[in-house]
Order: C-alpha cells, then structure tokens, then sequence
C-alpha cells in the first residue's frame, strides 16, 4: 500500500520518514519529493509498506501526530490522474 505523507517539515530526510513507519512493517520504499526547478523540498512524501494492514495502522496512528513541530497528515496515496 502506498501511503501519501504531507505536511512534513522542510528539514525531514527519507531516513527519518523510513523510521517515522518502522515500527508498522516492512517498507518498500520512501521517498519525499522535491521542487523540479529549484530542487527544495515540497513538504510531502510518500512511504510504501507491503503489509496493507499494517499500513493501515500507521495511517490511524500518525495522521494528526506532532513531527518535527508539524501535524502530519497520513492517508492511503490516490494515483495520479
């Protein structure tokens, strides 16, 4: 399951957002995305966990927690249009 994560701190790396879903299973992948143009973080991501339950846990316990001083917002990834 791909699970979209938003409002991150600028300062969040891939690493912490890897640790951030540890503790909910095995992840995929993770990837926080950057401004094409001038290459600053945008304050999104998106982690991929294998266990779609397990996902689901991760999104009821963090959508709303405190990150880096931020509210998250965790909700399952809808695709691109």
């Amino acid at each position: 399951m791909n699970i979209y994560v938003g409002n991150l701190p600028f300062t969040a790396t891939e690493s912490d957002l890897r640790n951030l879903f540890a503790e909910y299973g095995e992840i995929v992948s993770v990837a926080t995305i950057n401004d094409r143009e001038t290459g600053r973080p945008r304050g999104f991501g998106f982690v991929e966990m294998a266990e779609g339950a397990r996902a689901q846990d991760a999104i009821r316990d963090l959508d709303g927690s405190d990150f880096g001083g931020r509210a998250l917002k965790v909700n399952e990834a809808r695709p691109r249009r």
